[in-house]
């Protein structure tokens, strides 16, 4: 199908296309399929990460609106706001983020970034999403107030706007994996607020690509995790005016999410540290990590096997590793 971004504004933030690469030494620990990584960790721009894509659609859509100050929101170590705040920065714009933790949270990891940057970091509290969402349209009325042009984006980057960054990135994809010949069986990617897997799943239909996307939750069960990567879908779908996809279409796995969101559990620090050990290539403990330990219990299972191949989306994360030296020290694994 022939789709048209011509008339979407987007700005370049990210080093495109990132590498394709192939993981040797992985594959032959796990003795299954033939494991390549798509190596969105290297995108550039503020350490790198998925989140890179979301904001060339996103904040050129706040430059087109005339917006001077961007509000964001995440988890302390939230990659999304990290680099959003680069990226707002690189486009002269301040940022002020309304992050869920203590005010007395140590600045490490992606909380420092956040600081280097300069951004206004906000650490809160909330019990819902709804009432997180009425804090950032309390802080953007504030933004207002002062004089301020605010623009607010969501939990992730992840709307319909931000999700055509992996409908793009579907289209790269398919083109590297022909470009090595790949027979590719699925992708498998870290999903949780709906953007990525939902972008690349509405992208490969789009363009005919003959693999699966694979989302692996980090934080909720199936069920709601596909309402609202599908949500996100149909917004994109309009925004493209193209077909959306059905619950149906979608694979998410549950299985890795352990206690919760950010909880380290054995296989992801297992994960973690056997990618590094074979592959040289640092995993994130929220993200990267659970979704590679369910590629590796899924080719335990056999539900993926030799003659096969997977790609894993490397989303970034990394700078979250030196928040959690506790849950990942040696001698737990």
């Amino acid at each position: 199908m022939n789709i048209d971004f011509q008339g979407i504004p987007r700005v370049q933030l990210g080093y495109l296309p990132t590498p394709l690469e192939r993981a040797s030494n992985l594959t032959r620990a796990l003795g299954g399929p033939q494991v390549w990584f798509k190596r969105d960790d290297l995108i550039g721009l503020g350490l790198g990460g998925n989140k890179v894509r979301k904001l060339e659609f996103l904040l050129a859509d706040a430059l087109t609106k005339g917006a001077d100050t961007v509000v964001t929101t995440g988890a302390a170590q939230s990659n999304h706001a990290r680099i959003t705040a680069a990226a707002a920065r690189k486009l002269g714009l301040r940022v002020v983020l309304v992050l869920r933790g203590a005010p007395d949270t140590p600045r490490q990891g992606n909380l420092l970034l956040d600081d280097l940057t300069g951004a206004n970091v906000r650490l809160v509290r909330w019990a819902t999403p709804a009432e997180r969402d009425e804090l950032l349209i309390q802080v953007a009325e504030e933004v207002e107030a002062e004089g301020g042009r605010p623009y607010i984006i969501p939990l992730g980057g992840s709307n319909g706007l931000g999700a055509l960054g992996y409908v793009v990135a579907a289209q790269e994809l398919q083109a590297q994996a022909r470009q090595q010949r790949l027979n590719v069986t699925c992708v498998i990617t870290s999903s949780s607020s709906g953007g990525t897997q939902g972008g690349l799943a509405l992208g490969a239909k789009l363009f005919g690509a003959p693999f699966a996307i694979w989302g692996i939750s980090a934080d909720l069960r199936s069920e709601p995790l596909q309402q609202m990567v599908i949500g996100v879908i149909a917004e994109a779908a309009r925004l493209l005016g193209c077909p959306t996809l059905e619950a149906k279409e979608l694979t998410v796995f549950d299985d890795y999410v352990g206690p919760g969101y950010g909880i380290v559990t054995r296989e992801t620090g297992a994960a973690i540290r056997l990618v590094a050990e074979t592959e040289g290539i640092f995993l994130d403990p929220v993200y990267t990590g659970k979704a590679m330990a369910g590629l590796i219990d899924l080719v335990k299972k056999g539900t993926l096997g030799p003659g096969q191949t997977v790609i894993f989306l490397h989303t970034g994360g990394t700078p979250a590793l030196f928040a959690y030296q506790k849950e990942l020290s040696e001698s737990k694994w």
